[in-house]
């Protein structure tokens, strides 16, 4: 039996997410137990119980529950622990879905228990390093009051910096997080790929496009994004993105003009005056996107130069 406390946690899904947040938590010095419906190995510290995933056989000696399974299998869970009635009023319930608030534990309000999510802003692959990127890392905490109050102690707790987000708010937050992490992902298989097209192998057109994207990420480290912004629309090279154009296959071209309207607007909030910008709309073959400026000067810094690709 583990001692009931706060410092005690269980965790319901052994997956990466699962096991990569089991280990930091046990790093910080909680006491982790974890559920999975099947056998299977985690690494030490963790020991791993299986079985229903409806009744965990710590769950009475744990105050913080963790659903740490696939969005689609976080209700569906919820409804098992309810129909088990293991789940008390003194606990807390959590889920890590980025876009899925309180209401994906809808099942478990009869239990008066405290129901919220916790979403640590920060891709987990190998769980071993996960205790490593957690720290200095952001995450979303959602929900009722306690449950709020038990995410940012854990955030806390593991050097993470925690920050408060409405139900209703966590759709576009999770869509932002995409785009930052994931479509990131995309646009550089996309980039590896149109090399490839010009002649060099995937090693080559990785290992030749790897150091452009540390240095865009030098420059983000130290910017914000619109003034991190290089290469062709913020220069108005309107000759340049019409050959671009002109070279790519039909699904790439609608890819590039996407990007280039948004690469726009930011172009206009560093001061790209009207006519320009329509001139760089119509290469791109797009509509003006609408532009709210900011009040004052906007200057692009000297150490960056709109003439980088």
């Amino acid at each position: 039996m583990i001692q009931q406390s706060s410092r005690a946690i269980g965790l319901i899904g052994p997956g990466r997410a699962g096991v990569g947040l089991a280990l930091a938590l046990a790093q910080a010095g909680y006491s982790v137990c974890l559920h999975g419906r099947n056998k299977k190995s985690v690494p030490a510290p963790l020991t791993l119980t299986f079985g229903d995933g409806g009744k965990p056989p710590w769950i009475d000696d744990v105050d913080v529950v963790i659903l740490t399974v696939r969005d689609d299998a976080i209700t569906p869970l919820a409804t098992s622990l309810a129909e088990a009635r293991v789940v008390r009023e003194r606990h807390v319930v959590l889920h890590l879905s980025g876009v899925q608030g309180q209401e994906a534990l809808g099942p478990l309000v009869v239990s008066r228990a405290a129901l919220g999510s916790f979403h640590p802003l920060q891709t987990i692959v190998e769980p071993e390093l996960t205790p490593a990127r957690l720290r200095g890392a952001w995450a979303a905490v959602e929900g009722m009051s306690r449950a709020v109050e038990a995410g940012e102690r854990i955030a806390k707790d593991l050097g993470m910096h925690p920050f408060r987000i409405a139900t209703k708010s966590k759709a576009i937050y999770h869509a932002g997080a995409v785009f930052a992490s994931n479509y990131l992902v995309v646009v550089e298989a996309v980039a590896q790929r149109l090399l490839r097209h010009a002649g060099l192998s995937d090693a080559d057109a990785w290992a030749a496009l790897r150091p452009l994207v540390e240095g865009t990420f030098e420059n983000l480290s130290r910017h914000e994004p619109r003034k991190a912004l290089t290469g062709p629309v913020v220069r108005s090279d309107t000759a340049t993105i019409v050959r671009h154009l002109q070279s790519l296959a039909l699904d790439d071209a609608k890819l590039y003009r996407a990007l280039g309207r948004a690469a726009l607007e930011l172009a206009q909030k560093q001061g790209m005056d009207e006519a320009t910008a329509a001139k760089v709309a119509d290469a791109l073959a797009t509509d003006l996107p609408p532009v709210i400026r900011t009040s004052g000067k906007t200057e692009i810094h000297g150490s960056r130069s709109p003439d980088s690709p």
